[in-house]
């Protein structure tokens, strides 16, 4: 199983799908085998990006049961042999407005891709399907451009994915579900008091599912009258969300960009040589640490889980080498809104951006 990496922003136009693309090909090219998952239903168009004009196979070809592995989708790439795509489509109504059933189904179908990684674009927006994208991920990123509005929209889009989050956690549980599932709230807060009052574990439940809650903020088109405090903008989050932001990179704004659109390519494959795509292979290069540090994570997780068991085993006495303590003994089955008040354009980019790193 690969590890899933989830790319989003709170409002289009902010270049996502250029970041995506850019980050897929270059964990390509440092060795990873990688899948690009163009899940921005209703507007796709990562396989413009690798000139795939007319791809022979679409996420809608698997939506509609054509296909019936989402792994035979997935199309190799003529720029490197590390890469596919599942490029996706809004040609049909049924597509970008999907039910709940099919979400189910593809989402449960991308851990089974046979990838090392899966960047997966997200659409933009707040709406359920790009907040369940956005969370079945293992590792989430946000792109934001230094605009007031990109970044009120990335702070709302946060808030959200918490709430969603947190939300998520407490439906399997029966004793709340009744009270959270028909309720619309406003803040993360909201959800915890909520919880805590019905449940007496509520509110440590809901802190924990935060604490490993930790996007990681790339800020595009950067330029020299860049204005933002990425630190007040963490600081809100943590203070009204409870996650946190890792800023992971800053793309200069840069003519390389387009015109590497234009001719259907990367830019760090166009244009290896421009600010941009330095700036794109530095940000990729955090991102890949990022994985290396969850796949550590998740090994140690496993042989913590295995050593626990083997301790079961071993203390049991029907599994014990002596043969007299088996004799003895039958075998035990163990049993399982609130907005910012303050203005987050405070201070230069880079500057806060040296103080983040």
């Amino acid at each position: 199983m690969g590890t899933l990496i989830s790319v989003a922003s709170g409002k289009g136009g902010v270049g996502k799908s250029v970041v995506s693309a850019n980050l897929a090909l270059a964990l390509a090219k440092s060795g990873k085998q990688v899948i690009l998952a163009d899940l921005d239903v209703g507007g796709a168009d990562a396989h413009i990006m690798f000139g795939e004009l007319n791809p022979s196979v679409t996420l809608t070809d698997f939506l509609n049961k054509r296909i019936v592995r989402l792994d035979e989708v997935a199309i190799p790439v003529m720029i490197h042999p590390n890469l596919r795509l599942i490029a996706g489509t809004g040609d049909t109504l049924a597509t970008a407005n999907m039910a709940y059933a099919r979400k189910k189904r593809l989402m449960k179908q991308f851990r089974d891709l046979e990838a090392d990684i899966v960047v997966i674009d997200i659409g933009a927006g707040t709406n359920y399907h790009a907040l369940d994208f956005f969370l079945m991920a293992d590792l989430h990123l946000a792109v934001a451009t230094p605009e007031p509005t990109s970044v009120l929209d990335l702070y709302r889009f946060i808030k959200l994915a918490a709430i969603r989050r947190v939300l998520s956690c407490f439906l399997a549980r029966s004793p709340l579900s009744e009270v959270l599932s028909n309720r619309d709230f406003t803040s993360v807060e909201e959800v915890m008091e909520v919880a805590g009052a019905t449940d007496a574990e509520g509110r440590d439940t809901a802190a924990t599912t935060l604490k490993s809650f930790r996007p990681g903020l790339i800020i595009n088109r950067v330029s020299d009258s860049s204005q933002i405090n990425v630190l007040y903008l963490r600081k809100i989050l943590h203070q009204y969300v409870g996650g946190d932001l890792t800023l992971l990179g800053e793309i200069p704004d840069d003519p390389a960009v387009s015109q590497a659109v234009r001719k259907f390519l990367p830019v760090i494959e166009s244009s290896p040589e421009s600010q941009a795509a330095k700036a794109l292979l530095v940000m990729s290069a955090a991102v890949d640490q990022l994985i290396s540090a969850s796949v550590g994570r998740s090994i140690e997780e496993t042989r913590q889980s295995e050593g626990k068991e083997t301790r079961v085993l071993l203390s049991n006495p029907a599994f014990s080498h002596d043969p007299q303590a088996s004799l003895s003994q039958k075998p035990e089955v163990p049993s399982p809104s609130i907005e910012p008040t303050q203005p987050i354009y405070a201070s230069s980019l880079k500057n806060t951006g040296r103080a983040v790193a």
